[in-house]
């Protein structure tokens, strides 16, 4: 009876025992679980506020946090360069290059931010506007931006500091930060939304002030590195390592594949709206559930933009591919796992999101392609981590540029018929066409030997 009992955990040992035993297993594992953690709690932070808002009188308080959202996306992570560029620099840069490499990345988020929340009227005004914003959702949601867009500052210079901590082969430090914040956001968002009743102005005020607490936990972690840069003067910090014009031309090419990104969420936001209210609540339920799954399933791209960026740099072709395999091999098993955790948990996962029985209805019937983008994305995340760790970001922003304008938008118009099943539909394939485009790049890329080649030819 015993042995029947310790059955599972004799397998679950036999089973990682055999996944694992290769170093660069370990070594991916020990980067990628403190990013799948800080990476989960993002989606769990979204999770809280739809559940929160839900739960109100009115779907619009949800509905005008998720256009909000989507246009707050897509201005911050129109500057995930911060995050993604300083991690593939990072991962080939070492002692005092590794140092100035922060404080530049550091200049150009500050730099950055002060300038968001200078432009906020102008932002939220055109982004309302072109997102089609219906009229009574409007003010609630241009509340919640102009509130917001406060912490710009604070967000991008967390993005810079945790690009380089991940370079650097840090991921505990990052997970700190993301579960601090999340944190303490989630617990700001229950006195202000359910105690106090500030709606979705709760949810933003609990956001800016989680997210400037985030920024002081960075400088603190980054204090040592910091300091190095200082010591060596501000001018000579600039000209050590890789020069700021090259750091900015690769932050430039990750920007337009980000802001294609974005551009695809917000107008999948949009054109939900658009079939109305209720859709809009159902889908912003579902895509909260898909970046649950993609940030579990990043945590291993993540590795690969380490592992991958630090073999890339000293030309050693054999651990590059072995990294990609092992990478690869996790990233698969944690697509399958979040679509066996999303089937099992539907029921639940849905009474938790809302209490709004017409909205939950309408998110069972569209629950057939959230099972089905763990599968269809994960090659994505996983090649998106392997060619930033690299810095190879022509092939990123050609790649994404064509399954946005190539596939997702074409598809959109001749499914239209379909409504809401055809806005899912080009979605879903505009996430498989992402890896498809990035894997036929790695293909030739390989074929043609440039993954050791260094920095002596252009990056595709």
């Amino acid at each position: 009876m015993w042995a029947i009992a310790n059955l599972p955990r004799q397998l679950g040992n036999t089973l990682r025992t055999a996944l694992t035993q290769k170093p660069v297993d370990q070594k991916i594992w020990q980067l990628a679980w403190p990013m799948i953690l800080a990476n989960l709690s993002v989606p769990a932070l979204g999770l809280a506020d739809t559940a929160m808002l839900g739960h109100l009188e009115s779907s619009r308080f949800l509905s005008a946090v998720a256009i909000g959202s989507s246009l707050l996306a897509f201005i911050y992570w129109s500057f995930g360069f911060l995050r993604m560029g300083t991690t593939g620099a990072s991962a080939q840069a070492e002692g005092k290059d590794s140092a100035a490499l922060l404080l530049k990345a550091l200049t150009v988020g500050l730099s950055i931010g002060v300038t968001i929340v200078i432009a906020q009227p102008f932002l939220i005004n055109t982004g309302l506007s072109l997102m089609d914003t219906p009229a009574k959702l409007h003010p609630l949601a241009d509340a919640y931006l102009h509130i917001r867009l406060l912490s710009a500052p604070a967000v991008l210079c967390t993005y810079a500091v945790s690009g380089w901590l991940i370079g650097q082969h840090n991921t505990r430090t990052p997970l700190i930060i993301a579960v601090a914040v999340n944190s303490l956001n989630i617990g700001l968002d229950y006195l202000f939304i359910v105690h106090m009743d500030w709606r979705s102005e709760g949810a933003a005020w609990a956001s800016v002030i989680s997210e400037y607490c985030g920024f002081g936990i960075a400088l603190l972690a980054t204090r040592a590195a910091l300091k190095t840069s200082w010591q060596q003067g501000l001018s000579n910090a600039f000209k050590q390592g890789q020069p700021l014009s090259h750091f900015l031309a690769d932050n430039g090419r990750i920007f337009m594949r980000t802001a294609a990104l974005l551009f695809s969420f917000a107008f999948f936001t949009a054109q939900g709206a658009a079939l109305g209210e209720n859709i809009l609540a159902a889908n912003a339920i579902l895509i909260q559930l898909v970046l649950a799954g993609a940030y579990g399933i990043d945590g291993f791209a993540h590795a690969a933009e380490a592992l991958c960026g630090r073999a890339y740099s000293q030309k050693d072709k054999r651990r590059f591919l072995d990294c990609c395999r092992a990478c690869g091999k996790w990233s698969l098993i944690s697509a399958l796992l979040a679509t066996a955790i999303l089937l099992i948990t539907k029921s639940p996962l849905l009474q938790l999101m809302t209490g709004l029985d017409s909205v939950r209805e309408l998110a069972k019937t569209y629950y057939p392609w959230l099972l089905a983008m763990p599968i269809l994305s994960v090659w994505s995340y996983l090649l998106d981590g392997i060619f930033i760790g690299c810095l190879r970001t022509r092939a990123m922003q050609w790649g994404m540029l064509g399954s946005v304008f190539l596939v997702y938008l074409p598809l959109w118009y001749v499914s239209q018929p379909w409504l809401n099943h055809g806005l899912w539909l080009s979605f879903a394939t505009f996430n498989l066409a992402r890896g498809l485009s990035l894997g036929i790049a790695f293909y030739f890329l390989t074929r043609s030997n440039h993954w050791v080649a260094g920095n002596n030819i252009p990056t595709y």
